[in-house]
């Protein structure tokens, strides 16, 4: 293998608007960077683009994605419009009685996105036998942080469960067992279809935080095929060891991608989530009782910090999922103590007195504007009085925090322009914006959507994307109809090509 894709012919895109606001120029790509941006640049051989009107960004970069259940998620049984868990298990019985042929005894149901915060009745596991008899069925939750089994999956994943729901570490457990009788080579379609798909979204990079051997799994994609994006793959606690004793150290290429893996951060949950209710927090959620009453602090901070440490002195930057106030606390408690760079994953909830603190160097605020809009009702419900400081995308900017924008699939679809309206309007439906004061302006979300490139300049990777309008000019809640011409990844076209 070579280090690298070898870089196509060399390209002039024509008279296109070089950023948002900006100048027209011709620009030229050669080598898989930006050789050139002006007027006759063009050279003998060259190959040219032209759309009237194109806007060239740099291209977009999803900071936080779960490829493979993002890809899975495809063929589960949608459930998220269930508004009780009856009303989720009849949609799995509908699903199932619509297919050609039964569902065999050593098979799957999997449904997805259940949002049990606001239902009136719990889920129990008999709902899910009584809808589909001795079948093995898992849903996992919209959050990702819970999942509900019949009789038959609770004894297929050896996991014990009066209702039948598992939360957090027992959650994801489950859901890994679920997801390994999967075929890798036919997962590892799933995932090439749905790279494709944000490809054509203009996404030229993503974070991936899928709870497995990432490079292991990333390395057969690629010796399969060529990406349609650059990958930057997370390393969780169980491969650590593996991967410190390799060598690999955050930001560096991985040795045979061919320049499209790189190494990621090394992740670790630090407390639970929102409609799950274990997001850890200062204040109690008002229908929990007990020891988890304020949520679920999943590794204290000494033993963080010592993960960290261990991590960062091995060239791996830690990124933590922190999501209530009291575990944003501390964490950015952790980051004081190692004195390391690396991410704070979600941020939602932040105490005001924190935001400042999200401003050390070398820390980034890695955040998904969806979440923002689509959990407003369960914050006002969950998080009542604290709503101010929640997804504060303003205050930690004022406060001198780097933000980057994803998505955190397959809690919410791939799509930064989508992600760029929800963080520039706070609301993605006819409802007024959910405290405003927490809106971003426009070039700061874009920014963000991009990895932090606020514009493409010569000798600049050539990972580019071309739209159909300029986003300065189109009113925010219209951003996400705006059209993506065209995709470059080093040059090469992965969506959008000429031919």
């Amino acid at each position: 293998m070579t280090d690298d894709v070898a870089p196509p012919a060399p390209l002039v895109l024509r008279s296109v608007r070089v950023g948002s606001g900006g100048r027209v120029a011709d620009v030229r790509v050669a080598g898989g960077r930006i050789a050139a941006v002006g007027t006759a640049v063009e050279q003998p051989g060259d190959r040219f683009w032209h759309e009237p009107g194109a806007v060239l960004l740099p291209g977009f970069v999803d900071a936080h994605v779960h490829a493979t259940q993002w890809a899975s998620d495809r063929t589960r049984v949608d459930v998220s419009s269930a508004r009780s868990p009856e009303e989720a298990a009849d949609l799995l019985r509908a699903a199932v009685a619509a297919l050609p042929q039964p569902v065999r005894r050593n098979e799957w149901v999997v449904g997805r996105g259940f949002r049990d915060a606001l239902w009136t009745q719990p889920p129990h596991r008999e709902l899910l036998e009584s809808a589909l008899p001795g079948i093995a069925v898992a849903v996992v939750s919209h959050d990702l942080h819970a999942v509900r089994l019949s009789p038959a999956g609770l004894a297929r994943t050896g996991h014990v469960s009066g209702t039948g729901l598992l939360r957090e570490r027992e959650a994801l457990e489950a859901t890994t067992s679920v997801d390994s009788d999967r075929c890798p080579r036919l997962v590892d379609r799933w995932v090439a279809t749905a790279l494709d798909a944000a490809a054509a979204r203009g996404i030229t990079g993503v974070v991936d935080y899928e709870f497995a051997d990432n490079h292991t799994d990333w390395m057969r994609r690629i010796e399969a095929d060529d990406l349609a994006v650059r990958v930057r793959a997370g390393v969780w606690r169980p491969w650590l060891g593996a991967a410190l004793d390799r060598g690999l150290r955050t930001g560096e290429p991985v040795p045979g991608s061919r320049g499209q893996l790189e190494v990621g951060w090394f992740k670790v949950i630090a407390d639970g989530s929102l409609n799950t209710r274990t997001a850890f927090c200062h204040d109690p959620y008002p229908d929990q009782h007990g020891p988890d009453r304020h949520g679920v602090l999943l590794v204290p901070e000494d033993e963080l910090v010592e993960l960290m440490t261990r991590a960062s002195a091995g060239g791996l930057s830690p990124a933590v999922h922190a999501i209530g106030d009291a575990a944003n606390s501390l964490v950015l408690n952790a980051f004081e103590r190692v004195d390391c760079p690396g991410r704070i994953e979600h941020a939602q909830l932040v105490s005001p007195g924190d935001a400042r603190r999200f401003a050390r160097p070398g820390l980034v605020a890695s955040v998904q504007p969806q979440h923002a809009v689509a959990d407003r009702d369960v914050a006002d419900t969950m998080w009542a009085s604290r709503t101010a400081h929640a997804f504060p995308y303003a205050s930690l900017l004022a406060a001198g925090a780097r933000l980057v924008l994803g998505s955190d699939a397959p809690v919410s679809e791939p799509a930064p322009l989508q992600a760029v309206a929800d963080a520039v309007r706070r609301s993605d439906d006819d409802r007024p914006p959910w405290h405003p004061e927490q809106a971003i302006g426009l070039s700061d979300a874009l920014a963000a959507a991009s990895g932090g490139r606020r514009g493409s300049a010569v000798g600049d990777r050539a990972d580019l994307v071309l739209l159909g309008a300029d986003p300065a000019l189109v009113p925010a809640q219209d951003l996400p109809q705006i059209p993506v011409l065209a995709t470059l990844l080093g040059g090469r076209f992965t969506a959008g090509n000429p031919g």
